[in-house]
């Protein structure tokens, strides 16, 4: 399949991820859905559909999904470590996964012994012998930066790990993270995972981005269809009982969100695509983003997300989204 990247048709333009080695295709997948509202077969099938169509960062969590009912997290790993043994296609994709949050009572947080524990579980789930990025899932406010650092230093020196990046810091303690990396000589975050998109901008654009513009930081952002809100699918009260995430959409149903869908339609049509493609687009268009992450249940949302990366928005339609999305 070609893609179009801005030089006319060729090859997907890959996208540096910070400083690090790792280029990454600019519309990642997320797994949170693995093991959880699908199952493995499933979520083979998508998996073979987003390599083929020429993508490779999947992001998943040692966590994902631990809230379903039976579950007991290690679910969406186990799925992907199945994945890729059966298609020996380790090679072919960059593999993103994280650690912190509470696995149970004693399985949770940052501090070194901890990591290095739950790296081993990753890799062994994973079946592989290097995860590409590893992230902190969210800040440990108990644990010191340079212990958390230094852990990871330990596993880049093993080759367990390529890249660290972290996910749901503030501002000031990714500020804090990257000066101690200086400072002492240690890896540091080469990306952040926020949550951004059209609806929730003021966050990532007021604190984070100028940190990560500033020292040239990859942002794999999530929640990048606003819990599937900027599809289109929630447009009433009504419409939330579509899906079990319907409920957090709720939020969205106010003179803002109704004036971004506005926006989306308007713009769908001039594209001849869907709010959905046209949400991810402004995404991959914004300066600092290097790839959207987002969610397929069926290879036909698949097909629909990853178009999105044919779509170059020219800068009536940005400005249009911008100013109805201003907050």
């Amino acid at each position: 399949m070609k893609y179009m990247n801005g030089y006319g048709e060729g090859i997907m333009k890959k996208r540096k991820l910070g400083n690090s080695k790792l280029e990454v295709a600019p519309f990642a997948l997320g797994t949170n859905v693995f093991g959880w509202t699908i199952d493995e077969a499933t979520s083979f099938k998508i998996l073979d559909g987003f390599v083929a169509a020429g993508f490779n960062l999947i992001d998943t969590a040692d966590v994902y999904s631990r809230w379903r009912p039976g579950n007991k997290g290690g679910e969406s790993e186990t799925i992907i470590g199945n994945w890729l043994k059966r298609t020996g296609n380790r090679d072919k994709v960059i593999i993103a996964t994280k650690v912190g949050m509470e696995m149970s009572a004693d399985k949770k947080g940052l501090s070194k012994s901890y990591i290095l524990r739950a790296a081993e579980d990753s890799l062994k789930r994973l079946q592989t012998d290097h995860i590409d990025l590893y992230q902190a899932h969210q800040d440990d406010p108990n644990t010191p930066l340079d212990e958390t650092l230094s852990a990871f230093a330990q596993l880049i020196q093993q080759g367990k790990v390529r890249t660290i990046g972290a996910s749901n810091y503030t501002a000031e303690r990714l500020s804090e993270a990257l000066q101690i990396s200086k400072q002492k000589g240690l890896p540091r975050y080469e990306s952040l995972q926020p949550e951004y998109n059209l609806y929730d901008r003021a966050e990532y654009e007021t604190t984070l981005e100028p940190i990560c513009v500033q020292n040239n930081l990859g942002v794999i952002c999530y929640y990048s269809l606003a819990s599937g809100f900027l599809t289109g699918k929630y447009r009433s009260t009504k419409d939330l009982s579509k899906s079990p995430r319907g409920q957090k959409a709720q939020s969205y149903l106010n003179e803002r969100g109704l004036r971004i869908l506005k926006a989306l339609d308007e713009t769908a049509q001039k594209f001849h695509a869907t709010p959905a493609q046209i949400a991810l687009a402004w995404l991959i268009a914004r300066p600092s983003i290097t790839a959207p992450i987002a969610s397929a249940t069926s290879l036909e949302q698949l097909n629909e997300l990853t178009g999105a990366a044919k779509l170059e928005l020219d800068q009536p339609a940005i400005e249009l989204l911008n100013k109805a999305s201003a907050y």
